[in-house]
């Protein structure tokens, strides 16, 4: 698991590697849109934000699955992975028409929908300060 730096915020993020870590962000989360699906599951431990790209054959031949692998390890790099929240893996399951989406589009909606991960987060319960 390479760590990569992110150039907008300088945020740490990791990739999803093993078929396990994919498998167990299934149980969080499921954010549903017109170009993707995210899976956020909340770790718990505080670490990096971790991130994993399904893009499926149906969407299309090998060629159009890269570039569209391609294109959302940019919006990530650039954008997005300063928006994931610290202890979260994120799943990103494409759909064909993130293709032909411009990429400025693809990065707002991509920032969208983690920020809406980040802002559900239930802050930890703190006990009642004082005495009775």
């Amino acid at each position: 698991m390479s760590p990569s730096r992110s150039d907008a915020g300088g945020a740490i993020v990791s990739r999803l590697t093993k078929r396990a870590e994919f498998l167990a962000a299934r149980r969080g989360r499921r954010l549903n849109g017109p170009f993707f699906l995210i899976e956020a599951l909340d770790r718990a431990d505080g670490g990096s934000a971790r991130y994993g790209l399904t893009v499926t054959r149906k969407v299309g031949n090998a060629v159009e699955r890269n570039r569209i692998r391609r294109r959302l390890r940019e919006a990530i790099r650039t954008g997005c992975g300063a928006d994931m929240a610290p202890g979260f893996d994120y799943v990103v399951v494409a759909r064909r028409d993130l293709l032909s989406l411009p990429f400025e589009t693809l990065k707002g909606e991509l920032s969208r929908r983690v920020a809406k991960v980040k802002a559900s987060r239930q802050p930890p319960a703190t006990p009642p300060s004082g005495t009775e």
